[in-house]
């Protein structure tokens, strides 16, 4: 079958409510080709982050339905769609659990059913993805930050997914690791779906962006377009930094 492929990402209609209604979604339809870049931004509290978890299942909708490359986001089809799909979430020890680097790159893969010399070259691709060929062996809590984020991101790298979906990805990091880290997204081939309310991030980046606001989708266009339009951006209480000048790509 030829043609064009399924949407990478489909949300329709996706209602989500926590018990005490912070975070929740209040309606979300958002399509995502393959390949795109895309920046969903809101102030904390927007539902940035659930609409993250809704994305690999960790949550599901009350209401509405999430699909990723065409699978319906459901208990049948978990283990394909986290194949898939991969997260990297804001906290990289969330995600580092393993004695050294190179475990935790393999844990993903290691489950796969790969043969060992896969496996290996699959870990060794993902380091070298990250800029951190060579590190595989050291432990991770002795990591600095920045290459913690790293090695969180060659871990979901190795499963070769199609779609990477990144959690407030320069949270924490400082200015030279928050460049190198920009620098490796920049350089990967997955359709990225970042949740940021780091907007120069967003706009080196991402060519199209989302903003979510009391669980809803407030606008959606091309990132240059939304924070050229200050007007928008306060009524979301999203703040360009002091003498950010957009550089039109």
């Amino acid at each position: 079958m030829t043609g064009k492929p399924p949407p990478a990402l489909e949300l329709s209609d996706v209602h989500y409510s926590y018990p005490d209604g912070h975070g929740a979604l209040r309606g979300v339809s958002l399509r995502v080709e393959a390949g795109e870049r895309v920046a969903v931004l809101g102030p904390n509290g927007a539902g940035k982050s659930t609409l993250c978890l809704q994305l690999n299942g960790i949550l599901e909708p009350t209401r509405g339905s999430v699909s990723v490359c065409g699978m319906a986001v459901g208990r049948k089809n978990l283990k394909e769609v986290r194949r898939r799909l991969g997260v990297v979430f804001q906290d990289p020890d969330d995600m580092l659990f393993m004695p050294t680097v190179e475990q935790d790159v393999a844990f993903g893969p290691s489950n796969l059913g790969l043969s060992e010399k896969e496996a290996c070259a699959r870990v060794e691709g993902a380091l070298f993805d990250v800029g951190m060929e060579g590190m595989g062996g050291r432990s991770p809590h002795h990591l600095s930050h920045g290459q913690k984020k790293k090695a969180a991101t060659a871990a979901v790298l190795s499963m070769e997914p199609e779609v990477l979906v990144l959690d407030e990805p320069s949270a924490s990091l400082d200015p030279r690791a928050r460049r190198e880290f920009g620098a490796i997204l920049a350089g990967l081939s997955q359709t990225i779906v970042m949740v940021t309310h780091d907007l120069p991030y967003a706009h080196e980046l991402c060519e199209r962006s989302v903003i979510i606001d009391g669980g809803r989708i407030a606008a959606d266009g091309p990132t240059s377009d939304i924070l050229g339009d200050a007007e928008l951006l306060a009524a979301h209480d999203l703040e360009l930094p002091h003498g950010f000048v957009m550089n039109h790509h």
